[in-house]
């Protein structure tokens, strides 16, 4: 069974072999640059790992990979634009690196890109792999118009909160397992067994990037904490915030979230200020403790010797620990 180190190596190896078109540069530079700021290749390892669990061929697992890869970082860039983040991984965002149409039209040949290596899954399992993909990519897109909607919203609702990240985040980490699964032979059952994996665990996931977000070393998780505080998004913390604020403090959050021009530093200090007061970071960690072991139960009812299975629960037990 791959290691989750294994796994990523063998990625990133494939990722430098890949052969992208070099016309025009201005078009493809900006492709090569954001597939060379690395990451974690979280979601093309589990889809690696998720078809060596079913004993298939890894090789024919490569390209499928790497497309989930390539369209996983097309979303980045376009996020990016949409969210006017300055830093991606530590380094510039595409679009402040090029241009916002650079990275606009990058982006779009990325997913291009990722069709393209998707489609070169076996025959005998290319439809269903290519409708699980093109399922979550359109997936993928309705959550970031969701999550872009409640920002022009006061209030958003958890239930509400937790389809979007459902639709936005998860999708594409339990797609990665379960095509793997797909590609590795695996029953409909098996398949659908990894994804309830993957769908929690990219919950407990995006969680966690909500408390980074506020909460963690900017050397660590390599942008500017407090994005998501000055942007009015509506995370989970804020949510929660809302939710058991008492008058005062939620007539200080409302002011906040509708004042039109203020001081970013102010802001952020100040909001994270009465989300100590309420204890929401332990609130928020109790929830991402939920959804992790939630993932691990759909692991156990997973018909598969448990020492495969061990490299799978080593790497949620890893992405849950990363940064914090």
């Amino acid at each position: 069974m791959y290691t989750l180190l294994e796994a990523q190596n063998l990625i990133e190896k494939h990722i430098q072999t890949l052969s992208i078109p070099d016309t025009p540069p201005e078009l493809y530079e900006p492709v090569r640059y954001i597939l060379s700021l690395g990451g974690k290749r979280i979601r093309p390892a589990l889809l690696i790992m998720a078809c060596d669990l079913f004993e298939g061929d890894v090789a024919s697992a490569l390209n499928p990979a790497a497309a989930i890869e390539i369209f996983h970082n097309f979303t980045l860039l376009h996020d990016d634009i949409m969210d006017r983040s300055e830093l991606r991984r530590g380094h510039p965002t595409v679009h402040i690196k090029y241009s916002e149409n650079v990275a606009i039209l990058s982006g779009d040949v990325m997913s291009i890109l990722a069709s393209q290596l998707m489609n070169q899954a076996p025959g005998v399992v290319l439809n269903l792999v290519h409708e699980v993909f093109t399922k979550t990519a359109m997936q993928v897109c309705e959550g970031q118009q969701i999550d872009m909607n409640f920002e022009e919203l006061l209030t958003v609702s958890e239930e509400e909160y937790l389809h979007m990240i459902g639709l936005k985040t998860a999708v594409l980490i339990a797609a990665s397992l379960k095509i793997g699964a797909i590609l590795g032979g695996s029953s409909q059952k098996h398949a659908e067994d990894l994804y309830e994996f993957g769908r929690n665990l990219g919950l407990a996931f995006q969680l966690q990037d909500d408390l980074l977000d506020t909460y963690g070393d900017q050397t660590l998780i390599g942008k500017k904490p407090g994005t998501d505080i000055v942007d009015n998004k509506k995370t989970f913390l804020m949510i929660r915030a809302m939710e058991k604020s008492s008058p005062a403090q939620k007539k200080e959050l409302t002011r906040w979230l509708t004042l039109k021009e203020f001081a970013p530093r102010e802001k952020i200090s100040s909001v994270t200020a009465i989300f100590d007061e309420l204890k929401i970071r332990e609130l928020t960690e109790k929830r991402i403790h939920y959804f992790y072991e939630t993932a691990l139960a759909s692991l156990e009812r997973l018909n598969r010797p448990e020492e495969r299975k061990g490299e799978l629960r080593n790497f949620a037990s890893f992405l849950m620990t990363r940064n914090r």
